[in-house]
Parts: structure tokens; C-alpha cells; sequence
């Protein structure tokens, strides 16, 4: 049995082999300048959403993570920059976050004063 479409436009992709293709054509394009956005519009879909969804169908989904991976790893890339606050905004937004850890070694002593005496 085929997809049931619940409404709205059918599916532009039904081989996963044909999405992968014309995904890696965008890469090839615009190489470490890819956008999840640039991506979608290219894809031929109307929001970066539809794009999305289609890790929710599971022949597309690892070429979905794959690519935002790949995307993502422009991004990080571009933290080296001069100008790395729109990457910084666009890594928090895929879920990096800014952590600091600080790390305590060694012994504390506490001394517990059980009466004073004021003269």
C-alpha cells in the first residue's frame, strides 16, 4: 500500500536515491556557503519544515540528519572567523549550547564555632 496523503501537496520526493542526489548537487554548489534554508528552497520545498518532515519518512530520515550534520559542520567551521556571532546563533539554535565547567580540587576545612563570648 502506498502513502495516504491527509491533505496538502503530495510528496516531491518518493525515491530516496533521487533526494540524495539532488541534495549533494546543492552541496556541490555551494559547498561550506549551505543553509538548511538554501537547502529547502533548492529541494523545491516551501519551508525549511517540509524539508524536516522528511526525516519522519524512513527511507529519507539518515539523509536528513546527514545533511543538517553537514550543515552544521559549515557552521562550526565558520567559528574561527572574525565574525562568529551569526554561526554561534545558528549552532544554538541546532542545540550547542555555551557551557562553562569549573572544576574544584583538593580539601576543605570547615570550622563550626559553638560559643562566643563577648566581654
Amino acid at each position: 500500500m502506498g502513502e495516504v496523503n491527509l491533505g496538502g501537496r503530495p510528496a516531491l520526493y518518493d525515491d530516496e536515491n533521487e533526494f540524495k542526489a539532488k541534495i549533494e548537487e546543492y552541496f556541490n554548489e555551494q559547498g561550506t556557503g549551505s543553509t538548511i534554508t538554501g537547502l529547502a528552497y533548492f529541494l523545491g520545498f516551501e519551508s525549511r519544515q517540509s524539508f524536516y518532515d522528511y526525516a519522519e519518512r524512513g527511507k529519507f530520515s539518515y539523509i536528513v540528519k546527514r545533511s543538517k550534520l553537514f550543515v552544521e559542520s559549515c557552521y562550526e567551521a565558520k567559528l574561527s572567523g572574525n565574525n562568529a556571532t551569526g554561526p554561534i546563533f545558528f549552532l544554538k539554535n541546532m542545540g550547542w549550547k555555551d557551557k562553562t565547567e569549573t572544576e574544584h580540587s583538593g580539601e576543605m576545612a570547615i570550622t563550626t564555632i559553638t560559643g562566643m563570648q563577648i566581654t
